[in-house]
């Protein structure tokens, strides 16, 4: 019996659409990866009966980034990275060993069918999982057809059904696409940020962000906030003057009018047209015209205007409001969240997506309207030939979704089924007088049908005040008729749905990509979020803006890249060549780069008045080790350690605290060493800032601390505090914290396991022997005489932390809470060092990994 191996793009996916298509009966294990599972059943595919397997990856498997000395900051010229530097597909995610899954999964197997995401990123995904699987599957007869892309909208029955009944093949130009787009951001956005950020963070002291980052969407996108800030600023209110008249109409009630020229500039003339105004006593109707108008229904309802009103109206930033919609989708609420169509093909069943409805207490009344009446047809979108509209695919609750889960699956429902429903008819009657020479208006609206606006009451005509009856010639007596005095104003800063439409109208990133870029300018400290989601730019957001266009300001205008993403669509429908579009857009932005380096002192001048040079910044904290002086921390991000005597900046460990530690000095370069701590519940290590970004030995990295250094005999090195082998991670080494006591704790170097033991003892000491049975270096420990868990009066006593059967009781295993995953300095993709085979730093065997003692330590696992 053949195999045919079929691939979804999430695991919760996998499940359901194997779920469908064996009418549940499969059966399912875990993958090697622990993060996938693999559903297997036996169907009919193709004429004939096979075995299906089917599994998931976690999105992309592979991500592209620079060969190994090219991520070097310190080595690499920025320039470099525009063509000279090579590229590397590498695993996204290496923990879960996606590549191997696959293969092994794989492996043996005659027909692959693709149910990735039907997207142009989806289609990249494609790509990496035949590249992957191809080699270790069944050679193919002649021609035989071996490999299947599922298209499908929703995880619906229906639709995984047909998917099936209808598969296709991938498209290569669509992923050819996306590897341009991932090339051309990865080599100008890094070349870019490294120059910027170190030529800016080398000179400042108080920029606050750890990097100073450009992307040929991202800056853009800042662009527009700036260019709001910048109008507002410039903004310079006028005085104006508006006259105001109101008649009676009934015994208590007056009807307020509009004057027909709106308003004047000149009090003068406001006030010359108040005075012959006052002289008349009635207003005479002029004319009275009636017109029956609608308010249109909307459209069917895309990505761009789901973010638009989940931020308006909702209050959700964009790229929250994706991960909630996606999950919608996996768990089949909806259909699939990423589309630019508003346009619904002929053969959609309406009807069925509103049956699923009928018994939501909220909306029920009108969907059982609909359905026995007759639904409209919706109104005529635009067909981008992706997806179909998103789309809500079956029933749900409050009380299934909670939160913002059913905030958005609400509106969804509700915009859907106002597609469906009538326009809002209403009548317009607008009523002209006369008073003295000056011309006034009064306008009313009274809703004929509500339509659609019953089940999007927000788009409701307002309650107005009634008007009279009256004809053409009726006089009523005026009130009053005064001048009010008013301002212009100034524009307010833009919203998230303002910036949204901004960047669809100029091209700026795609429906998948805009929640990304504006959440990358929040991200990086450039605008912050205010009140009512408008986003207002940072002193570094604005004066980078400001200097872009002081240098080039088509690195910050929307044109150039507008015309980067036209040329990234033709790529896709196979118009473009791949290799062209990589290679000009390139050339361009390489010249860019290099005028930019050559004219960067025009951003410096601005620089200079918004932030202060790092001399000037911090607070003195510890000695350096050259010239003796006091060396000034920097606590702003990224945070650093500056000596103004000899010029030089030393990097820190980030997302912690900095403190200095007992002044106690590295016996390398004499540096004072510093404490970092990620708080009480975490870890802390002391370091030398010389040796933390000048590894003095080869064996180490820039990045790491005294836990980690390989020096013979210095009291804080990992030969002198290092215990025995992480009872997780493969390549660390559990380190005693020798300033944690009373509650002392030992952690490991590489990953956040911590371990606690020997509370309240008074002093607890790592010695030079090491246990017979696992070689991790024995402790001595002096317990406290009145809390000592020894038998009798002992205080004192040596053994292994692991093996001895005194200590097994005092030791808690518990994982670090860091504030950030990332606590290295540094560039932040670091890893730790791996441990050599054969023996420790300082003569001591390497520990071996105490396997009986793991089950007993993780059965304190918090």
């Amino acid at each position: 019996m053949k195999t045919v191996f079929m691939v979804a793009e999430k695991p919760s996916l996998a499940q359901s659409i194997a779920k469908i298509l064996s009418r549940g009966n499969m059966t399912s294990h875990k993958g090697l990866n622990g993060a996938c599972s693999v559903h297997e059943y036996t169907g009919s595919f193709i004429g004939q009966s096979v075995h299906f397997k089917m599994t998931s990856v976690c999105g992309h498997v592979m991500t592209l980034d620079f060969i190994g000395k090219y991520n070097n900051w310190d080595k690499v010229d920025p320039a470099e990275l525009f063509s000279k530097a090579p590229t590397e597909k590498k695993e996204a995610n290496p923990k879960l060993t996606m590549v191997k899954f696959l293969q092994v999964e794989g492996r043996g197997c005659d027909y692959i069918v693709l149910w990735l995401d039907c997207d142009k990123e989806g289609e990249n995904i494609c790509f990496e999982v035949l590249d992957s699987v191809i080699p270790v599957m069944n050679k193919p007869r002649g021609t035989e057809k071996t490999v299947y892309r599922a298209k499908f909208s929703s995880i619906t029955d229906t639709d995984i059904c047909n998917a099936m009944n209808s598969l296709g093949e991938p498209n290569r130009n669509e992923a050819l696409s996306v590897d341009a787009r991932q090339e051309l951001d990865l080599r100008i956005g890094c070349a870019f940020t490294r120059f910027q950020t170190k030529y800016f963070q080398g000179k400042y002291g108080n920029l606050d962000s750890s990097l100073i980052s450009f992307g040929p969407c991202q800056t853009p996108t800042l662009g527009f906030c700036v260019e709001r800030h910048d109008k507002i600023q410039s903004f310079k209110p006028e005085t104006y003057w508006v006259l105001q008249a109101k008649v009676n109409h009934e015994k208590e009630s007056s009807l307020t009018l509009e004057w027909d020229r709106v308003r004047v500039f000149d009090r003068e003339i406001a006030q010359m047209f108040l005075n012959i105004t006052k002289m008349a006593r009635e207003a005479k109707v002029e004319s009275v015209s009636k017109k029956e108008k609608a308010k249109q229904r909307p459209l069917a309802l895309n990505t761009v205007e789901m973010l638009r009103v989940a931020s308006a109206a909702l209050g959700m930033g964009p790229q929250h409001t994706m991960q909630i919609a996606e999950r919608l989708y996996t768990q089949g609420y909806i259909s699939y969240p990423r589309t630019e169509t508003t346009h619904y093909p002929e053969n959609f069943d309406l009807k069925e997506s509103l049956r699923q409805q009928t018994n939501n207490p909220y909306w029920a009344e009108t969907v059982k309207a609909l359905l026995s009446e007759g639904v409209n047809r919706p109104r005529k979108g635009h067909d981008a030939g992706d997806h179909p509209p998103i789309t809500p695919m079956r029933a749900a609750t409050e009380a299934e979704l909670g939160g913002d889960g059913w905030r958005l699956y609400e509106y969804i429902t509700r915009h859907f089924i106002a597609t469906l429903c009538a326009d809002c008819k209403y009548l317009q009657t607008t009523i002209s007088f006369i008073i003295g020479p000056e011309h006034f208006t009064c306008i009313g609206k009274m809703v004929i049908s509500p339509g659609f606006t019953d089940i999007m009451p927000w788009q409701s005509i307002p309650l107005e005040e009634s008007l009279p009856n009256c004809e053409k010639g009726d006089v009523f007596p005026v009130n009053e008729v005064k001048l009010l005095e008013k301002q212009t104003n100034p524009p307010d800063y833009l919203t998230e749905a303002e910036l949204i439409t901004l960047m669809e109208k100029h091209g700026i990133g795609t429906d998948a990509s805009i929640p990304v870029h504006i959440n990358n300018i929040c991200q990086r400290n450039y605008v912050t979020v205010e009140s009512g989601r408008r986003l207002k730019p940072t002193n570094l957001g604005i004066v980078l803006v400001h200097g872009y266009y002081k240098i080039d300001a088509e690195l910050v205008l929307p044109t150039i890249r507008s015309a980067v993403e036209k040329q990234l669509n033709l790529i896709a429908q196979g118009k473009a060549n791949y290799q062209q579009v990589l290679e000009h857009t390139l050339d361009i932005f390489k010249r860019k780069f290099h005028y930019f380096v050559d004219s960067i002192a025009g951003m410096d001048e601005l620089m200079e008045v918004s932030f202060s040079p790092l001399a000037a910044t911090g607070k003195p904290l510890s000695r350096c080790g050259k010239c003796h002086r006091f060396m000034k921390y920097i606590q702003a991000k990224p945070s650093r350690l500056h000596c103004s005597h000899c010029d030089e900046t030393y990097s820190l460990p980030q997302n912690g605290t900095i403190k200095l530690y007992k002044e106690l000095r590295c016996p390398l370069d004499d540096f004072e060493l510093v404490l970092w701590s990620s708080g009480s519940r975490g870890k802390s290590y002391p370091l030398c800032p010389y040796c933390y970004n000048h590894p003095p030995f080869r064996d180490m990295k820039k990045g790491m601390g005294c836990n980690e250094c390989t020096h013979p005999t210095c009291q804080h090195s990992l030969s002198m505090l290092g215990i025995g082998q992480c009872v997780e991670c493969e390549n660390g080494v559990l380190v005693l914290d020798p300033t944690s006591g009373p509650k002392w704790k030992m952690a490991c170097n590489k990953c956040n396991v911590i371990v606690h033991f020997f509370e309240n003892a008074h002093k607890v000491r790592v010695s030079p022997e090491t246990c017979e049975s696992c070689d991790a270096a024995l402790v001595d420990v002096d317990f406290n005489k009145a809390k000592s868990p020894l038998p009798g009066d002992e205080t004192q006593h040596s053994g292994c932390v692991f093996c001895d059967p005194v200590f097994q009781d005092l030791v808690e295993l518990k994982h670090a809470a860091t504030r950030h995953p990332m606590h290295r300095g540094g560039q932040g993709r670091r890893q730790g060092r791996g441990r050599g085979k054969g023996r420790r730093p300082g003569g001591r065997p390497n520990p071996k990994r105490p396997k009986d003692k793991m089950a007993a330590l993780a059965a304190y696992f918090v």
